[in-house]
């Protein structure tokens, strides 16, 4: 196995971060003598609330605040939080080499629930390349002769 060095690491952990949508800043870390609650964001197009969770990467991601049957929600904004002990309480790790069975919950990303018209477009445009990328194509071959 390879191994990259810390500028080729951040430069390829960059890249999936911006091909995945895991772009959200960092959760502000509490100070030592902070007490209060630290509420989650707010999404700024549907005012809706957006959880920031760190991804497997060390970048971080907005995610729905409750999770969704997979059938529902596009297979580019599927994640699912994982526990990691002695790190973070979860960490985001998506969806991309396993397909969920149609009923599986899954947390979307926030801008596959976000209801502004960019966040609906791209929704929909997901949709239809999960749909074309189901079909079966000409070059198929099933046996049939």
């Amino acid at each position: 196995m390879a191994e990259l060095c810390d500028s080729c690491w951040n430069d390829f952990a960059n890249d999936l971060a911006e091909y995945e949508g895991a772009t959200a800043p960092p959760r502000p870390e509490p100070g030592p003598e902070d007490f209060e609650c630290i509420e989650p964001p707010e999404c700024p197009e549907c005012h809706g609330q957006i959880m920031a969770f760190p991804t497997n990467y060390d970048r971080w991601v907005y995610l729905a605040s409750r999770e969704f049957p997979a059938k529902e929600i596009p297979s580019r904004y599927r994640w699912r939080l994982m526990e990691i002990p002695r790190q973070y309480s979860h960490v985001a790790v998506r969806l991309a080499a396993t397909q969920p069975l149609p009923g599986e919950l899954v947390r979307p990303a926030h801008v596959a629930v976000c209801i502004s018209p960019d966040a609906v477009t791209a929704v929909e445009e997901a949709r239809e390349s999960d749909f074309l990328r189901a079909q079966p194509s000409e070059t198929d071959d099933f046996g049939d002769a």
